[in-house]
């Protein structure tokens, strides 16, 4: 299985780059994974609400939400949530969160 390191910590990752052992997932990992995928700065409040709505729908029903889903729960539309997420919602945001390989329309 593939490792990256983050933050002087390595990481178990499917070949995608997704998180395998999701109970090691902190908000330090978070931040490091969004530097190494292209995002400058440190997470906003905007990132963050995404994030962290993400990680709650994953723990209660073991799959990530729809993206009509996070639109309507964020408040934030499809367009912001690309722009805080350039590799999308799935891609960007699930990795960032901690969430295994979201299946579907994620």
């Amino acid at each position: 299985m593939p490792t990256i390191e983050l933050a002087g910590k390595s990481y178990e990752v499917d070949e995608d780059g997704f998180l395998q052992e999701l109970d090691k997932w902190n908000e330090e990992f978070a931040e490091a994974y969004a530097h190494a995928d292209g995002i400058e700065g440190p997470l906003t409040e905007e990132h963050w609400k995404v994030i962290n709505y993400l990680r709650s729908y994953y723990q209660e029903f073991g799959i990530a939400p729809m993206v009509r889903k996070v639109v309507r729960e964020t408040g934030l539309d499809l367009k912001r949530i690309y722009e805080l997420f350039p590799s999308g919602p799935g891609n960007g945001a699930c990795k960032l969160a901690g969430l295994a390989k979201p299946t579907g329309c994620v």
